[in-house]
């Protein structure tokens, strides 16, 4: 049995904010802070009170109510070492390797560049919970806008390292249409197909689609798969290395 609660919440179009709580605390982290209204709306739905504020990195979607939140909370904020404009309200930096205690558990950084370069995702190892923001997402994974190709192979294989039971929470409800992209790429993949029907049904419902299992991804997510012999035998690429045929279908996606 997990010891957190995990409140998850829309904001924008289609951000998802993440609140950790433990209930023998009190002590509760918000993942990220795109919309100050929303995760103050969240929290006063939860009647907790927060304590800490984790920044996955700095684009607006996931800071712009950073400053508010932190003011009216008092949060403690950790926050990527690389914060491209440099928040003020950033209290302590972190980078890979860093490890961070919550209500008496640890959280372990792990430093993911390519969508950005100061990225970073929060894998509490006790919960079985991984914060992937823009890296990895549900049947896919974040532009690459900061890095290269290679980056974001090399940070989505740290991803890949983890148990295969891991609860992958990420950013953004992006699933039905990534589940479009990776039938296109990968059409043979009977896991796949079935998972896109469910994902489809649970949409039309108006439930979301995340968080998800790294299990789950790592069989039908298309940007885990570039060593599946039958994705390299559809796309050609059959002697090509992994971040090779990672680049490919990161590129084919970009153009979708």
């Amino acid at each position: 049995m997990p010891r957190f609660a995990y409140h998850q919440f829309l904001y924008g179009s289609d951000n998802y904010g993440v609140l950790v709580h433990d209930p023998e605390t009190q002590l509760t982290a918000a993942i990220d802070a795109g919309d100050h209204s929303a995760y103050q709306q969240a929290l006063d739905e939860k009647g907790w009170q927060l304590s800490h504020i984790f920044i996955t990195h700095h684009h607006g979607d996931h800071t712009e109510g950073l400053e508010a939140l932190a003011t009216s909370t008092g949060a403690h904020v950790y926050g990527p070492s690389g914060d491209n404009p440099g928040h003020v309200h950033i209290m302590t930096q972190l980078s890979e390797g860093d490890e961070i205690a919550f209500a008496g558990e640890q959280i372990k950084v792990l430093h993911t560049p390519g969508h950005t370069l100061d990225m970073l995702n929060f894998y509490l190892p006790t919960e079985s919970v991984c914060f992937t923001g823009d890296t990895l997402f549900s049947l896919g994974c974040g532009r690459v806008f900061e890095g290269d190709f290679n980056m974001m192979w090399h940070s989505l294989s740290k991803l890949m390292a983890l148990p295969s039971d891991t609860i992958i929470y990420s950013s953004h409800e992006y699933t039905e249409a990534n589940a479009k992209f990776a039938l296109s790429v990968d059409p043979d993949n009977q896991m796949l197909k079935d998972r896109a029907a469910e994902v489809a049904s649970k949409r039309a419902q108006g439930q979301p689609t995340v968080p998800s299992l790294l299990s789950e991804e790592m069989a039908t997510n298309p940007f885990l798969r570039a060593s599946d012999s039958g994705m390299r035998a559809y796309l050609g690429m059959a002697e090509a290395t992994d971040a090779e045929v990672f680049a490919e279908v990161r590129t084919r996606k970009d153009n979708f």
